[in-house]
């Protein structure tokens, strides 16, 4: 009985504890798309017009394979873009895509499997093909607001705007006879 009572004491201020809070994650609903980029293609200007013409608010690169012939990225902590020429496997594409702005990171590999990353920005030239999926999250909205910890903009998530409703038409004056005066 005595340790059971020593249990109970030693372990009451461990099960009381909660948990650290976790920030609230909105969800939605997944809608995809699957796209080839062709040799020549500037990867993120395709993805870019792709986002404008799809009217994307809210979605994230799924998945990315290909190849590239330039790769244009920022490097961690540079203000600059740096340029690599070769032929280059794309290993990864990641980030978030938004009308609002969109944060990319690309990871190439040389032919001698020497892995490169970064933000990925205009520049990067396919080569044979880039094979993209991406996903479109309808019920919310990214937007690029500055974060007071170090001054980027960074992601804040809302709600997606209600869609409009469709507007009453006015009567048609067609048809309609007048009295003569």
């Amino acid at each position: 009985m005595l340790r059971f009572f020593l249990l109970v004491v030693l372990a009451g201020p461990a099960v009381a504890q909660k948990n650290p809070a976790v920030p609230a994650a909105p969800s939605s609903p997944l809608k995809t798309y699957a796209l080839r980029l062709r040799p020549g293609d500037d990867l993120r200007q395709q993805l870019t017009a792709f986002v404008q013409a799809q009217h994307m608010r809210a979605g994230a690169v799924l998945t990315c394979v290909g190849s590239l012939t330039v790769a244009t990225l920022r490097l961690a902590n540079q203000d600059g873009p740096t340029e690599y020429r070769g032929h280059f496997e794309i290993v990864s594409l990641v980030g978030t895509l938004s009308t609002n702005g969109s944060h990319l990171h690309l990871s190439v590999a040389d032919s001698t499997g020497r892995t490169i990353g970064g933000h990925l920005l205009d520049g990067c030239r396919v080569y044979t093909t880039a094979e993209i999926v991406l996903g479109e999250l309808p019920a919310l909205e990214f937007r690029r607001e500055p974060d007071p910890t170090f001054g980027y903009q960074e992601l804040v998530i809302y709600p997606a705007p209600a869609p409009a409703l469709p507007q009453p038409k006015a009567p048609s004056k067609k048809g309609i006879s007048r009295p003569k005066k």
